[in-house]
């Protein structure tokens, strides 16, 4: 039975319509993608050819997991520790360890003594183990006079100690003297040497 309102044009086709109607348009030329991935591009409806990559295209390279946190940290902190307790060591022996300990002691001035109206300087030379510490010390003059009890601080490192006595002379004449350095502490010595002042006017 023919519709009455159907067209007439014998070219009409319901197969072409209907076949129009799902396809929809063709796609335009110059459509962008909507997604990338690598180097195929997937455009709307359909799929372009994949094109080969300018590089190498492949999975990334898993990332390195850090060390861990505690046997790292533990590590570090030892070795700290480690040269902490060094230094601590070092101070505390430097400054509690062994005294000061004298090895020797020589006493020594000009063979010929002081001129007319002058001054002998008489040196003492104290030889220790190079550990710091304080020696004591009296100086004795064979003219009956002493001094009283001096101190001298030896520093680390420093293994000789020099002492003076200063002795002046006055007068015409001639005078044997004798110059005995006694060490007290931190071990008794006694050493002395004898010159002659002479002033012949």
């Amino acid at each position: 039975m023919n519709d009455p309102h159907a067209p007439q044009d014998e070219d009409y086709s319901a197969t072409v319509l209907g076949s129009h109607w799902f396809s929809g348009p063709p796609p335009p030329r110059d459509a962008a993608p909507d997604r990338v991935e690598g180097a195929v591009l997937r455009f709307g409806p359909g799929v372009t050819a994949a094109l080969p990559a300018p590089f190498p295209v492949g999975p990334a390279p898993a990332p390195v997991p850090p060390p861990s946190g505690r046997g790292g940290g533990w590590r570090r902190y030892t070795l700290a520790a480690v040269v902490l307790a060094g230094v601590l060591a070092y101070l505390g022996w430097q400054r509690f360890g062994p005294a000061v300990e004298v090895r020797e002691v020589a006493v020594s001035t000009d063979p010929q003594g002081p001129g007319c109206d002058a001054t002998a300087d008489v040196v003492a030379a104290v030889a220790t183990n190079g550990r710091p510490g304080t020696l004591t010390y009296q100086w004795v003059r064979s003219d009956g006079t002493r001094s009283e009890e001096l101190t001298e601080r030896v520093p680390a490192g420093r293994e000789e100690a020099t002492l003076h006595l200063m002795w002046t002379f006055k007068g015409t004449g001639s005078y044997p003297a004798r110059a005995e350095l006694r060490l007290l502490s931190p071990t008794p010595l006694t050493a002395a040497t004898e010159f002659t002042y002479r002033c012949p006017r």
